[in-house]
């Protein structure tokens, strides 16, 4: 990976996954929301060869009319006999595509085959706890778009937040049946500056800290024996209280020192194999578990078959994609959307301090093998909130941290995507949020 991409990873994966818990207040296009609803509806998949009992829908929903902004959502009912009976969640990656990562290759009920033309079920989807609503955000990201070319040059946190609030807005009225169900914001990434700031805008209108997180990232690739002892003194010196968007040229230089002896290593998760021509050759096949579930082994390359996938001319058309607006090419991130961030607070500990108050509860998760936003780097933020801990328990597969109106969990043996890493972990984690109650221990025993 090259100096500027590790740069950039950095300050795509600022923290790891928070939830917060809120109640909630296409080429064909109809003005008649219920209409819309239905032509939005996607029927069948190209390369789905199997059938699902829950229904899905992908579109559209205009936040700015004068600039032409749009922002493209694919949601999945819950796999539910009574789906009505289930809550809606929103997932939002930070940075890049929440299509490409939080659907495709975690949460999501659909992943993309090895040839990126078929797809398989994911056996420990979300869908299967929640009614699951993915956003591509802000614009030109995914599929989401401008019609002023201006606006992929001008993101930033304030911008995204109103585009995603005036998103939903839109989208209720498109789903009206959704309207005062319990309602939850969960992400990835810089979602951890997105969840919270949407959280904000509705109630009063997991990076949380950037200088604890550079902290945290240094001090966990040292720990693991990735850079020297000189190295780990330089980067704490030149990039000491330096924002990951706007980053000075010492703190560069020493960045891609570090880059240099870190080598070939996955940096989301430094203990899997990264993704290599030949990573095939490492593939186990289809693995039948005594639960009588098909799962298949890691595989490192998943964002190389989404992008494949979500190219097809014939995907694009099922999904609705107004392919006269979007980019010409599908990809999983927008390097003009990130070199070009305006705005970025610091630290949003403030903004969870304020929702806390509010009666909100907050998770927060992450995996122990990730080194961007690495465990040490969210715990050490954390206790800047100087909160009274209620518990603090063991688990065979991470531990736990409960404090009043948040709980930070780990998870052992999964990088920065938990759920791609610990998809049954993260499936039993979501269920005990939405239950209200905590981590089992038990349920994290069987490592998958």
């Amino acid at each position: 990976m090259s100096t500027f991409n590790w740069i950039c990873n950095i300050f795509l994966i600022i923290c790891n996954i928070a939830i917060l818990h809120l109640i909630s207040c296409s080429t064909s296009f109809s003005s008649d929301p219920h209409n819309q609803q239905q032509l939005d509806r996607v029927s069948k998949l190209p390369g789905q060869n199997f059938n699902v009992s829950f229904a899905h829908y992908a579109g559209y929903v205009t936040v700015n009319k004068e600039s032409g902004r749009a922002l493209f959502y694919w949601f999945f009912e819950a796999d539910d006999e009574n789906p009505s009976s289930k809550p809606l969640v929103l997932w939002l990656n930070g940075g890049c595509s929440s299509i490409a990562y939080g659907l495709a290759e975690e949460i999501g009920p659909f992943h993309v085959e090895k040839d990126g033309k078929n797809l398989y079920l994911n056996p420990y989807s979300w869908n299967k706890a929640a009614n699951i609503l993915f956003l591509d955000s802000p614009v030109g990201v995914g599929f989401s778009y401008s019609n002023t070319s201006s606006d992929l040059l001008s993101n930033g946190d304030k911008r995204t937040a109103a585009d995603n609030l005036e998103f939903l807005l839109k989208w209720f009225e498109r789903f009206p049946q959704y309207k005062g169900r319990d309602f939850y914001i969960t992400g990835e990434s810089y979602a951890g500056h997105y969840v919270p700031q949407l959280s904000q805008a509705i109630v009063g209108n997991a990076l949380t800290d950037d200088f604890h997180d550079h902290l945290g990232v240094f001090q966990f690739m040292w720990s693991v024996g990735m850079i020297s002892d000189q190295t780990f003194k330089q980067l704490n010196i030149v990039c000491d209280f330096q924002s990951f968007v706007h980053t000075s040229e010492n703190c560069v230089k020493a960045l891609e020192i570090a880059d240099h002896e870190v080598g070939d290593i996955d940096m989301y998760s430094i203990f899997t194999p990264s993704c290599t021509a030949n990573f095939s050759s490492l593939n186990h096949p289809w693995r039948r578990k005594s639960v009588g579930l098909l799962r298949r082994a890691y595989d490192p390359c998943t964002e190389q078959h989404s992008t494949v996938y979500f190219n097809l001319p014939e995907v694009q058309e099922a999904l609705h994609v107004r392919t006269t607006n979007s980019p010409s090419k599908w990809e999983t991130c927008n390097d003009m959307v990130n070199e070009n961030w305006k705005d970025s607070p610091r630290s949003v500990l403030n903004v969870y301090c304020e929702l806390l108050h509010t009666g909100l509860r907050i998770w927060i998760f992450s995996g122990d093998h990730g080194c961007c936003n690495s465990v040490t780097s969210t715990g050490t933020a954390l206790m800047l909130l100087n909160f009274q801990q209620l518990a603090r328990g063991a688990l065979v597969g991470g531990w736990t941290q409960e404090y009043e109106g948040l709980t930070f969990v780990t998870v052992r043996g999964a990088g920065h995507e938990v759920p791609l890493h610990k998809p049954k972990q993260a499936l039993t984690l979501i269920k005990s949020y939405l239950s209200g109650q905590s981590m089992p221990k038990l349920e994290l025993v069987s490592d998958l």
